[in-house]
């Protein structure tokens, strides 16, 4: 497509990347970071405000029960804020992980195609020793068949 065409949208290109699409989430998430910074200091402030506003007749803790539902709605915000920064984070993941099952998926499916073909044409195996090779074997690393613990003739008990 080309990149003057007016139907192509103009995060096009960074969605065809993953590195494009990382560093695109990242300045985003950057940005949210910085509106987050100040909307943590709108919550102090409003808070404190809010608080220390009291009517005729208020009780010491009237203007505080009137400042709650405000204090928790800039709370939910903040928090649905850090989700919003961690949702892209991980959307950055994904899309990486996403790229690299992409690229593995050829190699897999020739694996299970190689795979198959030895299925379906084995070639001969090679013999299994005979007992007698065996015995050599075993004789000659210094271990043989179970015995009995009064049989043990010239080894050592653990």
């Amino acid at each position: 497509m080309d990149s003057n065409d007016p139907n192509t949208s103009p995060l096009h290109d960074i969605a065809q990347s993953p590195e494009a699409t990382a560093r695109y989430l990242a300045d985003v998430q950057r940005v949210l970071l910085d509106i987050g910074k100040n909307l943590e200091t709108l919550a102090i402030e409003t808070r404190v405000h809010l608080r220390k506003t009291h009517v005729e007749g208020d009780r010491w803790y009237h203007a505080r029960l009137r400042a709650m539902p405000v204090e928790k709605a800039l709370g939910q915000v903040l928090k649905d804020l850090d989700d919003l920064t961690a949702g892209l984070e991980k959307s950055a993941y994904k899309r990486r992980a996403h790229d690299e099952a992409v690229t593995n998926t050829a190699k897999e499916r020739k694996e299970k195609e190689l795979e198959k073909q030895r299925k379906k044409n084995p070639q001969m195996l090679q013999a299994a020793p005979t007992s007698t090779q065996q015995g050599a074997q075993s004789q000659s690393s210094g271990y043989s068949v179970p015995t009995s613990i009064y049989d043990l003739g010239n080894r050592e008990s653990a």
